[in-house]
């Protein structure tokens, strides 16, 4: 039975359908996701980063993003084969834990609190695959990481892209990942 740890944002739930409605009225911009082509929102606009980050710092800010279509039904797949754990980055936020908590017993609740992991260097994991939409998360992970495409990685090269939750499921139904 493999480990696979997945991240949250931008992987499991839609950080930049909240970031960016949120950004634009707070900040009067006219960002969209186009505008994030091989770039975070605090590289597009480094002007006003603290003030991004102070927003998407606030205590609710993760509490009501929706879901990745699909990453539901094929995680909840997985668990039936795998060992899975969520895995999100949270000491960048650290006033998200309850949010983001929360957030993951109501979407998905069958996975079990203690297979919940808040973490900031992804290097201290032990499993075989780690699906993130952050690279920088692979150079001490000792698995295979897994891209999962979002509009600031468009240009990162090196490692193994999945577009879609269907791509991933797929892909562990396959004999792919062992060659």
């Amino acid at each position: 039975m493999s480990r696979i740890a997945i991240d949250m944002d931008e992987v499991i739930a839609d950080f930049n359908s909240k970031l960016l409605p949120h950004m634009n009225s707070r900040f009067n911009t006219h960002i969209t996701l186009a505008h994030l082509n091989g770039l975070t929102i605090q590289q597009l606009r480094p002007d006003i980063k603290e003030q991004i980050e102070a927003m998407i710092g606030e205590v609710d800010f993760f509490a009501d993003l929706a879901v990745i279509p699909d990453s539901q039904r094929v995680i909840e797949k997985l668990t039936q084969r795998h060992e899975v754990f969520i895995t999100t980055a949270a000491m960048e936020f650290p006033l998200s834990f309850d949010a983001k908590f929360r957030w993951l017993a109501e979407h998905f609740p069958f996975i079990s609190p203690m297979n919940i992991v808040f973490c900031g260097n992804k290097g201290i994991l032990n499993a075989d695959y780690l699906i993130d939409d952050n690279a920088r998360h692979f150079a001490h992970f000792r698995g295979e990481g897994i891209l999962f495409s979002a509009p600031h990685n468009r240009n990162v090269t090196g490692f193994r892209r999945v577009n879609s939750w269907q791509e991933i499921d797929a892909l562990f139904a396959s004999d792919e990942l062992l060659s």
